[in-house]
C-alpha cells in the first residue's frame, strides 16, 4: 500500500467518526426536541398561552447549543485529517486492531462507503499477516512459499475479519491443516455489501486465484464462519453460472454457524425499526436502526443473490423473499451448529441458539425450507457460542476429516460434542 493510500485511510477514518457522531447529535437534537414540545404541549393545557415564551427560549437555547456541537465537531474532523500527513509505517487497515475497528464500521455501514468510494470500503482481497497479496504468481508465490495444491478459502463473517480465525487459544484451523498438506487462503471482505455482491467478487477472486496459484491447484475447499458460509455459497453459485475452472475443483465445502435460514436478530431489527418510526420521540433510533447495511439485511433470510433485494423497498415489512440456490453439485457439504445448551432441543436453546444464529437454520432445515444438507454431514456443539465456531480443537479435528483429498461421505448420524 502505497504512503497516500495509508494517508487517505486514516483521513477518511478521522473525518467518518467525527461526521457520525455529528450525526448522532442531530439524531439527538431532534429526539429531545420531540420529547420537549410533548412537555410543553402538555404544560400549555394546563398553564395556557403563557408557556409560549418559556417554550421559545427553550428551544433558542437547544437549538443554538446542538448547532454549536455540530459544527465543532465538523470542524474536528477536518483537523483531525490533518494526522494523515504524519508519518505512517502501516495503514490501519493492515494492523490487527485498525482492520477490527474498519470491519466494525463496514459491517454497521459498508455499503455506503462502497457507494462513496471510501478508502475505508475494504475491497475483496487475499490477506496475509493483515497485508493484501496482489495476484500475480510471484506475489502469491512469495506470500505463500510453502503453497499446496490443495487450497481451502476462509471466509469470516459479519464485522469479522481474518483475524478473528486465531480467536481463542485452540491451534488455528490453518495451522492444523498445513499439517495435512493444504494451503488455506484468508479471505477479506466488507460485510456491509450485499452478500450477492461479495459472492459475485469473491468468485472471481478465485478465479483469479486458481490461475495465478504458483503450483498447480488439484482441489478448493471452501470454509464460512456465519455470513461467511453464506458468501461462499453464493460465490460457488455465481462462479458456475460464469463457468469458472475452479468450481469443479470444490471437493468439500463447511459452514460454521452459517444463518441459510435467516436470523432472528436481523428479524427483530427490521420490525423494530419499524416501531419506533411511529413516533417522533423514538424516530431518531428508527432512522438509526434503518441505516444498517445491506449485508445486514440479507441475514434476515439468508438472501444470495441480486434478485432477492433488487427492486425491493429495504424497509417494506412484507416477507422476506431468498432464493432457493442449491448447494452446489458434486462436493460433499458439510455444517456446524452450537448452542448455549447442551441439547439443541433446549426451550432456551430454539430462542437464542448459538446468541446469534439457532441450530435449525445453521442446519438448513425447518418446516417451510430444506437447504439440502444431509443431516449426517453435520455437528453439532453444546455449550458453546457463536464465535466458539471460530477456534475449536472439536472442529478442527473434523475439518482434517473433511478437506482431506477425496473426503468420504459420511455414513454416521449427526455428531453431538
Amino acid at each position: 500500500m502505497t504512503t497516500a493510500e495509508r494517508r487517505a485511510e486514516v483521513r477518511a477514518l478521522s473525518e467518518l467518526g467525527l461526521t457520525e457522531l455529528g450525526k448522532a447529535s442531530v439524531g439527538i437534537h431532534e429526539t429531545h426536541r420531540a420529547i420537549s414540545d410533548r412537555i410543553f404541549g402538555a404544560v400549555r393545557w394546563g398553564l395556557g398561552p403563557s408557556v409560549a415564551p418559556v417554550k421559545a427560549v427553550h428551544d433558542a437555547i437547544t437549538d443554538g447549543v446542538y448547532v454549536i456541537v455540530d459544527e465543532s465537531l465538523r470542524t474536528a474532523g477536518r483537523i483531525g485529517g490533518m494526522a494523515a500527513d504524519l508519518p505512517l509505517r502501516q495503514a490501519p487497515s493492515s494492523t490487527k486492531a485498525g482492520a477490527t475497528i474498519i470491519a466494525a464500521v463496514n459491517g454497521l455501514i459498508g455499503d455506503e462507503l462502497d457507494a462513496r468510494q471510501s478508502p475505508l470500503a475494504d475491497p475483496v482481497s487475499i490477506r496475509v499477516d493483515g497485508e493484501a497479496v496482489p495476484l500475480t504468481t510471484d506475489a502469491l508465490a512469495a506470500a505463500y512459499p510453502t503453497a499446496t495444491g490443495r487450497i481451502v478459502i476462509a471466509l469470516h463473517g459479519l464485522v469479522e475479519t481474518e483475524h478473528a480465525w486465531a480467536i481463542g487459544e485452540a491451534e488455528p484451523y490453518a495451522d492444523r491443516l498445513a499439517r495435512d498438506g493444504v494451503t488455506t487462503v484468508f479471505v477479506r471482505y466488507n460485510t456491509g455489501r450485499h452478500i450477492s455482491t461479495n459472492g459475485r467478487d469473491v468468485a472471481e477472486l478465485i478465479d483469479e486465484l486458481v490461475r495465478r496459484w504458483p503450483v498447480p491447484v488439484e482441489s478448493v475447499g471452501l470454509l464460512g464462519h456465519s455470513m461467511g458460509g453464506l458468501v461462499a455459497r453464493s460465490a460457488a453459485h455465481y462462479g458456475r453460472e460464469a463457468g469458472h475452472a475452479w468450481v469443479p475443483l470444490v471437493g468439500t465445502t463447511v459452514s460454521l454457524g452459517t444463518p441459510h435460514l435467516g436470523a432472528p436478530l436481523e428479524n427483530l431489527a427490521h420490525h423494530g425499526a419499524a416501531g419506533l418510526m411511529k413516533l417522533p420521540e423514538t424516530r431518531a433510533f428508527g432512522r438509526l436502526l434503518r441505516r444498517r447495511s445491506g449485508g445486514i439485511r440479507d441475514l434476515r433470510a439468508g438472501s444470495l443473490v441480486d434478485e432477492d433485494w433488487t427492486g425491493r423497498d429495504p424497509d417494506d415489512l412484507a416477507r422476506a423473499i431468498a432464493a432457493e440456490i442449491e448447494l452446489l453439485p458434486g462436493a460433499d457439504h458439510y455444517f456446524v451448529s452450537a448452542t448455549v445448551t447442551r441439547n439443541p432441543d433446549n426451550p432456551l436453546a430454539r430462542v437464542i441458539g448459538d446468541g446469534l444464529v439457532l441450530h435449525h437454520s445453521a442446519a438448513g432445515k425447518n418446516r417451510a425450507r430444506r437447504i439440502g444438507f444431509d443431516p449426517r454431514n453435520g455437528v453439532h456443539l453444546g455449550r458453546s457460542h457463536h464465535f466458539t465456531l471460530l477456534n475449536d480443537d472439536r472442529i478442527g479435528d473434523r475439518l482434517l476429516e473433511w478437506f482431506a483429498a477425496q473426503p468420504p461421505k459420511s455414513n454416521q448420524s449427526p455428531v453431538k460434542v
